[in-house]
């Protein structure tokens, strides 16, 4: 099940981020194909700007996949909606605060973002400021867009998803052939054609959130501190990993335009636009690692876990190599796409391009195992990485280099600080697990005593009737081994039998899709824990005899007896999964 899941969510997430991407690359193309290499420049200034407020929606949108995740994982609804209610609140306060300042200190924001100062011989500060003055009307949208990501992948709405981010790239498009062709509004009319396509994928997804089934609902009495706490604690490392990256974008910016001018700058533009495009498999592998660690860690589930490790590791490096070799082979046409005829900047780009690509291997894997440490509460290495990866060694490398060889030595920046960061962290693990080893185990990071010992946990997959009679038999066996006493134990097993018997009569079958049930009993101490879980069709079986209560004690015969037989019972739908927790 976890495989299904993760390919899953994983395609989901990098179709999102793709088309994300997809329309930063079309501005990147009609700016630099129909404004010139001006306006890409200024492109190219205004960038870091919008990575800050990317930063701030990358935020609040770890917080939510950790601190929901775990709420979601031990099944507590309230916590779920107090987590929802927080993010919200954030996401509008600071687009109504970051909207002030960019109005106020515009001209001096330019500046600062390295446009130089307004005169007839800069084209670029105006330029550049006009395109801020477009895109940043679209801060709400981007924000609240960029926090429905991990809300819809939790509640398992991925088609839902898919289609808001289509529909953004599809009206982005057509948004900026308008601009071009008809109201030639220039920079200013590119960055509101992006506004326009973020609102649009905001009002569809946001219709989730008003059905009667959503898994997430605001309330007001649930706004408390600690929430909003936890949401920027398990934030943290994500905007430092966005701040430093902004910080290394100005200085490599200087550094460009030091060695080669603003073409270099522009070439630039256009290689962090393709990159982000090709970086967004590493970050969609990161953040369902992030979000499933979450989810296994607070159900203390050490199986899953490195289950999940071995899959991101695997993901991360044969997806990458593919897309690696794509790009070496296509750098030239690619780049030309954005800059047309212009001979040197050509050059430029499909030379830094291809230095750059030699990294995304390493990159990913950073990216990976930095959101999943987040997921597992190792913060303060979450972040360490972060500062390494995205700012101190690739600044470093590429600051030396660039003394000896020039441009050449800024773009091997990256695949010196890529590697340099991998083999740091990994030197960390290795001391931490006691020995060099390159196993899922090592790399998970996990303390000798987390989660439950294999002698205490029962886990069985069941697809057939069959295995759900063999998986009650065990469970039968496994109880007794324990202690139990025999009703007891044939109680569990009646529990295990009648709810995934139940499961496969009515969920299997419903369609074309092949099934799954994961079945997982946890006995410790006085804990005696059963969780199913089943990726069918909505079930709540709880809220299903709330609804059906009848005097008749044989009406509804085998759910009302699992009721009866446990001491508390939970369900929660989320990751497209129905989860039952019984615990006796």
């Amino acid at each position: 099940m976890i495989k299904k899941l993760f390919r899953e969510m994983l395609a989901t997430q990098i179709v999102s981020l793709m088309t994300v991407t997809l329309c930063m690359l079309i501005d990147s193309i009609m700016i630099g194909r129909f404004l010139g290499v001006d306006s890409m420049s200024a492109y190219g200034f205004a960038t870091p700007l919008l990575l800050v407020f990317a930063a701030f929606g990358s935020m609040i949108s770890a917080g939510v996949q950790v601190v929901c995740g775990k709420t979601i994982g031990c099944g507590d609804r309230e916590a779920t909606n107090a987590c929802y209610t927080a993010a919200m609140f954030l996401s509008a306060a600071i687009s109504a605060v970051g909207l002030a300042l960019v109005f106020v200190f515009l001209n001096p924001l330019t500046r600062l973002l390295g446009a130089g100062t307004p005169s007839p011989d800069n084209p670029v500060f105006g330029l550049t400021r006009d395109y801020i003055k477009g895109f940043i009307l679209g801060a709400p949208a981007f924000l609240c867009a960029q926090i429905m990501v991990p809300f819809l992948q939790l509640s398992g709405k991925r088609t839902r998803l898919i289609v808001a981010v289509a529909a953004m790239t599809v009206s982005d498009i057509v948004f900026d052939l308008l601009n071009v062709f008809v109201f030639r509004g220039g920079t200013f009319g590119m960055g509101l054609a992006s506004t326009l396509s973020y609102y649009i994928a905001l009002s569809l997804g946001i219709l989730y959130f008003f059905k009667k089934d959503c898994l997430f609902r605001f309330r007001f009495r649930l706004l408390r501190p600690r929430v909003f706490k936890d949401l920027l604690s398990y934030g943290i490392p994500t905007i430092i990993n966005q701040i430093s990256t902004v910080l290394l974008v100005l200085l490599l910016n200087r550094l460009l335009e030091a060695a080669a001018g603003t073409v270099a700058v522009a070439a630039y533009s256009v290689i962090s636009t393709v990159g982000n495009l090709c970086y967004c498999f590493g970050t969609g592998i990161g953040s369902v690692a992030m979000m499933l660690a979450s989810v296994f860690y607070s159900d203390r589930d050490r199986r899953s876990i490195r289950e999940l490790v071995r899959l991101m590791t695997v993901y991360a490096i044969l997806i990458d190599f593919a897309v690696m070799a794509i790009e070496l082979i296509i750098a030239v046409p690619l780049v030309r796409l954005f800059l047309g005829s212009d001979a040197e900047a050509v050059k430029i780009a499909a030379f830094g391009l291809r230095l750059v690509m030699l990294s995304i291997i390493p990159s990913s894997l950073n990216s990976a195992f930095k959101n999943y440490y987040q997921g597992v509460n190792r913060i303060g290495f979450a972040e360490i990485i972060s500062v390494l990866q995205n700012f101190v060694f690739p600044a470093l490398f590429a600051f030396v280099l660039s003394r000896f060889i020039g441009v050449t030595g800024i773009w091997l920046g990256y695949l010196c600080g890529e590697t340099a960061t991998l083999i740091a962290f990994s030197v960390v693990v290795w001391k931490n697990h006691g020995r060099v080893a390159l196993s899922a185990d090592a790399y998970s990071m996990l303390a000798p005593d987390f989660g439950t010992s294999a002698e205490n946990c029962l886990e069985r997959s069941v697809q057939s009737e069959q295995d759900a009679v063999a998986a009650s038999e065990e469970a039968v066996a496994f109880c007794r081994s324990h202690g139990l006493n025999e009703h007891e134990s044939m109680l569990i097993g009646l529990c295990i039998e009648e709810m995934t018997v139940n499961i496969v009569t009515y969920g299997f079958g419903t369609d074309r899709k092949n099934h799954h049930i994961n079945v997982r009993m946890v006995l410790e101490a006085d804990t005696r824990v059963l969780h199913i879980r089943d990726d069918c069709r909505r079930f709540d079986p709880v809220h299903y005899m709330e609804l059906h209560k009848s005097d008749d004690p044989t009406a509804h015969f085998g759910i009302r007896t699992v009721m009866k037989a446990a001491k508390e019972v939970r369900y929660m739908n989320s990751l497209g999964w129905n989860n039952l927790t019984l615990v006796f």
